[in-house]
């Protein structure tokens, strides 16, 4: 896996003062849907929202029941999430391994898989009827780059078979920060990535996750606007890379890192 020229060298100075400071700086990066996909791929993603729709009609996976909003707000807000992942990451063939962490609905998970078939993706979904709905959805489709797996990720992330595999784990409407890093840093091999889908001002979020980020083997936090084209306010991708390898005591047990996120007091609740 290759970094960005910028990413490689704000590393290297990471790595120049010792490699244990969070910093964090900031950019902006903007996607156009309608550059994002051919005609082909826009069709698999009408498909896609058909069998969204339709089975959300009997179980709850969005809140958001018309079509034109549903592509307003999901779609074009998993797109937004694509060039801040190959601003970071470059491979000669094209090729990245990515996890999609509690991928819910799919999102931004499948979208990914339709936009760039030479990527492969990992759908992670602990509820068996969200994964009886991205198995479907994944099949009317044809993805034959994307596969789903049922299971909780503090439980994953300790799978030898998934454990730092991956080029990118990504997140989206699913933790804070510090929560997000210990479900999601146990997936990254070092030098790649970790993409959260956050709002408009995560500074805050991302200053309270620190220690947690640096404890898990992060070394950085990018915090990138982009235009999702959504009339739902600004959106924001935090980036971190993954500097060195996490601690084999983490992820925690299942439910720990949401009861108890690591940071401020880790000492006390790092034993749970």
């Amino acid at each position: 896996m290759a970094l960005s020229p910028k990413l490689l060298l704000q590393w290297k100075a990471l790595q120049g003062h010792g490699g244990s400071r969070l910093v964090c700086f900031s950019s902006r990066a903007r996607v156009f849907c309608e550059n994002a996909l051919d005609p082909s791929q826009s069709k698999l993603v009408s498909a896609y929202i058909d069998k969204l729709l339709d089975w959300n009609q009997r179980m709850n996976l969005t809140s958001v029941t018309d079509r034109k909003e549903v592509m307003e707000r999901h779609i074009r807000d998993s797109l937004s999430l694509l060039p801040v992942i190959e601003k970071h990451c470059s491979l000669s063939d094209g090729s990245l391994k990515v996890v999609d962490i509690g991928s819910g609905a799919g999102l931004p998970g499948i979208i990914f898989g339709i936009a760039r078939p030479s990527w492969k993706i990992t759908l992670i979904e602990s509820i068996q009827k969200k994964c009886d709905f991205l198995e479907d959805a994944v099949l009317a489709v044809s993805l034959q780059n994307v596969s789903v797996v049922r299971a909780r990720a503090e439980e994953k992330g300790r799978d030898v078979e998934f454990r730092e595999t991956f080029d990118v784990a990504v997140a989206r409407a699913v933790a804070e920060m510090r929560v997000l890093a210990e479900l999601c840093l146990p997936f990254v091999a070092a030098g790649g990535i970790m993409v959260a889908a956050k709002g408009a001002n995560p500074e805050e979020e991302v200053k309270s996750a620190e220690e947690a980020i640096t404890l898990l083997g992060g070394s950085c936090a990018n915090i990138i606007e982009v235009d999702s084209e959504s009339p739902f306010g600004t959106r924001t991708a935090v980036v971190c890379l993954k500097a060195t390898p996490t601690p084999e005591k983490y992820p925690r047990r299942p439910g720990a890192p949401s009861k108890r996120p690591l940071g401020f007091r880790s000492k006390r609740t790092e034993a749970g």
